[in-house]
């Protein structure tokens, strides 16, 4: 994991809080440090200054040059409806956070976090991981054998104080906080029923 910070007091910060992440003082609209950087091989490249137009950037920047997921903070609600079909997979809006609170009371399954996303035609969702590989159909699974409806995605785990970019590899462990995303959000009670837990561990 790599976090780049053009601040260079906030990058000395950073790297005394943080153990398994590289630290880097730059730009991340800087085309030549992404390249040093290797951006054509991250699975995820996340932007999320305070500055929309930055964040915008950097993201069609490193999708251009072959990031495979890309995710920007966006505050103003009018960029997001003009991203919600570009190059940019996840436009985030603070604003939108709120729906996600009620969103989660009326999931099932144990989902404790909901995030509307493109007006509400997508949806990125926290959900933990119960059981046993027996009573659950996602732990002590590898990602790439966990059968997700079309277009979901499983993008990180958050495991004690311990953020994991998902690769096809990654096993889920009980009690795992999974971040799914979905682009079609009909295939949310799918993905719920892959985190629910059988009766044979009750």
């Amino acid at each position: 994991m790599r976090v780049v910070e053009h601040n260079k007091r906030r990058c000395e910060s950073i790297a005394g809080k943080v153990d398994k992440a590289l630290v880097l003082n730059g730009d991340a609209t800087d085309e030549e440090l992404l390249q040093e950087e290797n951006v054509d091989e991250m699975d995820m490249f996340c932007a999320v200054t305070n500055d929309d137009e930055n964040n915008i950037m950097s993201s069609l920047l490193a999708k251009k040059m072959g990031a495979r997921r890309v995710v920007a903070l966006i505050n103003r609600r009018s960029y997001v409806d003009l991203l919600q079909s570009g190059q940019i997979d996840i436009a985030i809006s603070p604003a939108q956070a709120t729906i996600g609170k009620l969103l989660a009371h009326v999931r099932r399954g144990d989902v404790v976090s909901v995030h509307s996303l493109r007006r509400g035609a997508a949806e990125a969702i926290e959900a933990v991981a119960h059981g046993d590989a027996r009573s659950c159909k996602v732990v002590g699974r590898r990602v790439e054998e966990i059968e997700l409806p079309k277009g979901s995605t499983i993008g990180a785990i958050v495991r004690g104080r311990e953020v994991i970019i998902a690769h096809h590899d990654t096993l889920i462990q009980a009690e795992d906080h999974v971040i799914v995303f979905l682009v079609n959000k009909r295939s949310i009670a799918q993905v719920e029923k892959l985190f629910q837990v059988g009766a044979s561990f009750l």
